[in-house]
């Protein structure tokens, strides 16, 4: 029989495994987009793309207010009360206020296009394609709170088939777009993605059973300040996040042009591809867990370890595969033109492991409702990226700014370790620690083998050593922990 540590592991392995998957299914069409992408339209192209979103995540973030998260919180709150009312109160006030902060959203971007523009291209030309994507930020608004819906009431498989039905729909979509019309396809492309992204949250979330209610304005304007009140500092912290990006893409076009924010935005898109198989999980069931126990400073710390050793485990041989694969890596999904890409790549690839070890203990902040606090952090670890990235590119040239991510999570672990550390009395496990100073000594020496071996089979035969024996010990690790026969497991996979 299994114990009920085991079957905790085993749970967060099955959600994460759904999600993480979903995610991964989900990068990978999004791969696929951006290989047309890179083909059709070259660094250039992909800069252009990676510029649009960034205006329209800055503008989108404010008109989210916080609610994608806020809003998972609210509704997993009236959901587990089981009152059938409460809930449908809330999802009705959240949809009202989705629309109503989604139609701000694009106002202002319509009103500002000019601006934005000016500021970001040096000149107006743009402001067109930026007034037309003002329809991706209501759209995405729509899709986050039909999202919230589904996260809230745990409906975890929904999710999966929204993820990857959205991606491909939007990558079908898209493409078509590319090919004939080259950049001026990539605003088209934009709209139909968020088209279908928001086609499908709509199809799903509309299959849940929600009590009717009649809802006056006045109450749902009392939850919707409910849902602010947590929401904007979210939203703050999360328009730090997004100016961020954007000052970034501005610094970067302003040294290297728009090529180079194309190669820069080429690695990092890699780089996110396998973890976001993890980190996917955790704000779609950990943090829905993690909130229902955050009252007790005891079982928040024990959901933390086991969050944080699961992440490990299934992200470690990830990592090493990325920094080993790196060039194959660059070459399949772009092309030979994004060659400059491999060592920002390999470099980011450090920042998404400490990004692993934070990002569960981030979420205790929110869980715990301490939104001005996650807004301080956030503020902090994005001045100082600003401020990396800079320092960074004019000591090393664009490589540097996989050395910025580096030195980003390396000040984010620390600080947010400490920070909750205050808070809930929440530490590692020695097995925790252990696996964080032994992968991390892996990836190094992975990436030192990687760099200095100049032998072409000694390089691929040590690395191709060190990466099985990572992964032989996360696969027996899980299957220990969880209380899954992964022979079994893949006996039932061959049979079929």
């Amino acid at each position: 029989m299994n114990s009920p540590a085991n079957n905790s592991y085993g749970q967060i392995l099955k959600s994460t495994s759904l999600i993480g998957g979903s995610s991964l299914i989900k990068m990978a069409i999004g791969m696929v987009r951006t290989k047309f992408v890179a083909v059709l339209l070259g660094p250039a192209g992909v800069g252009l793309m990676g510029f649009y979103t960034a205006i329209t995540g800055m503008v989108g973030t404010v008109a989210g207010m916080g609610i994608s998260t806020s809003g998972v919180r609210q509704i997993a709150e009236a959901h587990g009360t089981g009152d059938q009312d409460q809930v449908a109160r809330t999802v009705k006030s959240l949809r009202r206020t989705v629309w109503l902060t989604g139609i701000l959203g694009l106002a202002i971007t319509i009103l500002a296009s000019s601006f934005l523009s000016r500021i970001s291209f040096g000149s107006t030309d743009y402001s067109l394609a930026i007034a037309l994507l003002s329809s991706t930020i209501l759209m995405a608004n729509i899709t986050a709170g039909q999202s919230c819906i589904l996260q809230g009431t745990r409906r975890i498989a929904d999710l999966a088939r929204v993820s990857i039905l959205g991606a491909f729909a939007g990558t079908m979509l898209s493409i078509p777009c590319y090919y004939f019309w080259g950049q001026g396809g990539i605003v088209p492309g934009l709209i139909l993605t968020a088209t279908a992204a928001f086609a499908t949250t709509w199809w799903y979330a509309r299959r849940i059973h929600v009590k009717p209610i009649i809802l006056s304005l006045r109450k749902s304007r009392e939850d919707a300040v409910v849902l602010l009140r947590f929401g904007i500092p979210l939203m703050l912290a999360g328009l730090t996040t997004a100016l961020t990006a954007y000052l970034i893409r501005a610094l970067l076009i302003r040294q290297v042009g728009l090529d180079g924010v194309g190669i820069w935005l080429a690695a990092f898109s890699i780089s996110g591809v396998l973890v976001n198989f993890v980190l996917g999980s955790m704000g779609t069931d950990y943090y829905p867990r993690l909130t229902a126990v955050a009252h007790d400073n005891r079982l928040v710390s024990q959901q933390v370890n086991t969050q944080t050793e699961i992440a490990l485990l299934l992200a470690v041989p990830g990592l090493a595969a990325t920094i080993i694969f790196a060039p194959l890596a660059i070459t399949i999904f772009y092309s030979g033109k994004f060659d400059a890409a491999v060592n920002i790549l390999r470099w980011s690839v450090y920042g998404i492991f400490g990004r692993v070890i934070s990002w569960p203990l981030g979420f205790v902040l929110l869980a715990k409702g301490m939104g001005k606090i996650f807004f301080c952090t956030e503020i902090l670890s994005n001045v100082f990226y600003v401020f990396a990235i800079w320092l960074c590119t004019h000591l090393w040239g664009l490589p540097g700014t996989g050395i910025a991510f580096l030195l980003l999570y390396v000040v984010v672990s620390v600080v947010v370790y400490a920070v909750v550390n205050a808070i809930s009395r929440t530490t590692w496990t020695r097995a925790n620690f252990a696996h964080i100073i032994i992968f991390g000594a892996l990836l190094a020496l992975v990436g030192l083998i990687s760099a200095f071996v100049a032998i072409c089979w000694v390089r691929w035969t040590s690395n191709l050593l060190i990466l099985a024996a990572i992964s032989i010990h996360c696969i027996r690790r899980l299957s220990h922990k969880s209380g899954i026969d992964i022979h079994t497991l893949l006996a039932r996979f061959s049979i079929r």
